[in-house]
């Protein structure tokens, strides 16, 4: 019996995987393909400091012109199931993305999920190695960071200098102190 393949690209981490992606810009778009590049960063999830994108599963994303603006790499590593990575990317306001991709050659629009797994299938390249430097999810790191911001405010709050004496909490103040 032949082995399946694998209903997903790229290379899979823990519960993250990655994907690259490879395009033509067609000829005379490059400058065009970056005003479009410069139009999402200033988009709300995108912008600096914004950590709320419209995928939540998406740990890093990055659009990348390259060879004098005739290649576009798109990159990016996520949580899940690559099937249900599609189907958020398909079920999100894709016109940021309509924007840039208009611009690469083998674009024409993503009317449904299935366009949107053929349009990712035509460009991939699974990387030749992927590393992290972290474990989890988005959901998780989100998580703890949320947990961190309040174990700060307990350790900042007067009221809780006795109850942070319990020798139950040693642990948890050793690991805060670094």
């Amino acid at each position: 019996m032949a082995a399946e393949a694998p209903s997903r690209p790229g290379i899979q981490v823990g519960p993250t995987s990655e994907f690259s992606l490879f395009f033509h810009v067609k000829p005379g778009h490059g400058e065009a393909l970056r005003e479009s590049l410069r139009a999402l960063q200033e988009s709300p999830g995108y912008r600096p400091g914004d950590y709320e994108m419209p995928i939540a599963v998406i740990h890093e994303a990055r659009f990348v012109p390259f060879d004098n603006d005739t290649r576009l790499l798109f990159a990016t590593s996520f949580d899940g199931p690559w099937d249900s990575y599609m189907l958020d990317f398909a079920s999100k306001p894709l016109k940021l993305f309509d924007a840039i991709f208009r611009h690469v050659v083998g674009y024409e629009g993503l009317p449904d999920l299935e366009a949107v797994k053929a349009f990712i299938r035509s460009a991939q390249v699974s990387a030749g190695g992927y590393a992290r430097n972290y474990g989890g999810t988005v959901k998780e790191i989100r998580k703890a960071e949320r947990v961190n911001r309040a174990f700060q405010q307990v350790l900042d709050d007067p009221e809780a200098a006795e109850l942070l004496q319990a020798p139950a909490l040693a642990p948890l103040l050793a690991e805060a102190a670094d």
